[in-house]
């Protein structure tokens, strides 16, 4: 299972903008939303980026002892959700945390979940989720691990207990 490919954009080592504490962030490849101002333009185009695997991935992760966690942003990680759930599993067994960016809601996320998506599966190993597209007219620099007002941060263990969305501030 793990070396299941995914297809990536690019990685961060060592990022502190993409959620609290010093992360390691995957930028997955392929997004269907096409958000106007998009920070990340060049993830959108499913056949760009370059094919890793989990195991890789699960590799760069463990050297860095220094992580509080790892972020999924994209392109949309949704797109690559059964991948992603495997990693996803990985990085909780070594006791980090997890956040996972995506341009549907959780809601979308939720109504739409299958068998063969594996949305639940990748939530279930998200403890945050912060969701929504990007609307560049609620665009808003002051504002902590998102782009614009319209998202939400979502405590993705809280919600799928109470089967309703419920915002966290991190």
């Amino acid at each position: 299972m793990l070396s299941e490919k995914i297809k990536l954009a690019g990685v961060a080592n060592d990022s502190i903008v993409d959620g609290p504490g010093l992360r390691y962030t995957l930028f997955t490849q392929g997004c269907p939303h096409g958000c106007e101002g998009c920070q990340n333009p060049q993830t959108h185009d499913f056949c760009g980026g370059r094919e890793s695997n989990i195991n890789e991935a699960l590799n760069q992760i463990t050297s860095n002892k220094l992580l509080d966690g790892v972020t999924f942003s994209g392109g949309e990680p949704f797109c690559q959700a059964r991948a992603l759930y495997r990693l996803g599993l990985q990085v909780k067994g070594l006791g980090l945390s997890l956040i996972t960016y995506t341009g549907y809601t959780y809601e979308e996320l939720c109504e739409n979940a299958d068998n063969k998506n594996c949305y639940r599966e990748l939530l279930s190993v998200t403890d945050y989720l912060v969701d929504g597209r990007f609307d560049i007219g609620k665009k808003d620099y002051r504002l902590r691990f998102k782009g614009s007002s319209n998202q939400r941060v979502i405590d993705v263990r809280r919600s799928m207990a109470a089967g309703r969305a419920i915002e966290a501030a991190l």
